[in-house]
């Protein structure tokens, strides 16, 4: 009998084949891109901005050492990565969510997967990585960014390069960090190791592959963190 297509939104039992699907879809298709980093950012951002710009050389430079590069799947900094990843000769993924304003999946990913749940987006947006790098955004782009962080201090994931970029944008919630929650005692004060802030994209290359070459023979997912 087949399924009202009414009842996938109005009865949860029926939601779950709906998430189902989207993780079936997308570990059958991420499971087959090989090494990849994960880049995030504002959808706001113009291609007239210099983190934009940054973004595209970034995203070009990986694909041409051989990174798939992930992204969100949108307008502004992940249209800038699945541009630069696709000139690099790469493979440009791009998970879009369907939104009701400001998402449109962008036109540079070779590699495209539709989402419906945040959440099952949030977890492949993560579960194929072995890098992740945060450009200037908005609310988003610090869910990541926590989130990930999080995994990684409590141990749920090995301790993958994660890059904030842009010193200037990320300075005042840095101090914030040190001045309220490590003075509070709140974290450690080792928590700030977990991560590295840079204006230089040799670096953020340099982190990334020198990580790979480590890691080379070894299981790149992060599967067991959310799974």
């Amino acid at each position: 009998m087949a399924t009202p297509p009414g009842r996938f939104v109005t009865e949860d039992p029926w939601r779950v084949f709906r998430i189902m699907a989207e993780f079936v879809e997308s570990f059958e298709t991420l499971s087959q891109v090989g090494p990849a980093v994960t880049i995030f950012g504002s959808a706001r951002t113009k291609p007239s901005d210099k983190y934009y710009k940054a973004t595209a050389r970034i995203a070009r430079q990986l694909a041409e050492n051989n990174f798939a590069v992930i992204t969100g799947g949108g307008p502004g900094i992940m249209e800038a990565a699945n541009k630069g990843a696709r000139e690099g000769g790469g493979k440009s993924v791009g998970l879009n969510i369907q939104l009701p304003f400001e998402q449109s999946g962008n036109t540079h990913a070779n590699i495209s997967i539709n989402y419906h749940y945040f959440f099952a987006r949030k977890v492949c947006l993560a579960k194929y990585s072995s890098a992740f790098i945060y450009m200037p955004g908005g609310f988003g782009t610090l869910d990541e960014f926590f989130e990930i962080l999080t995994l990684v201090q409590t141990q749920r994931m090995p301790k993958f390069p994660m890059i904030l970029f842009g010193k200037k944008f990320w300075s005042g919630l840095l101090r914030w960090t040190e001045g309220t929650m490590k003075a509070g005692k709140f974290i450690s004060p080792d928590d700030k190791h977990l991560f590295t802030v840079t204006d230089s994209e040799s670096e953020v290359i340099e982190i990334i592959t020198e990580w790979q070459r480590k890691r080379d023979g070894q299981p790149q997912t992060v599967a067991a963190a959310y799974l």
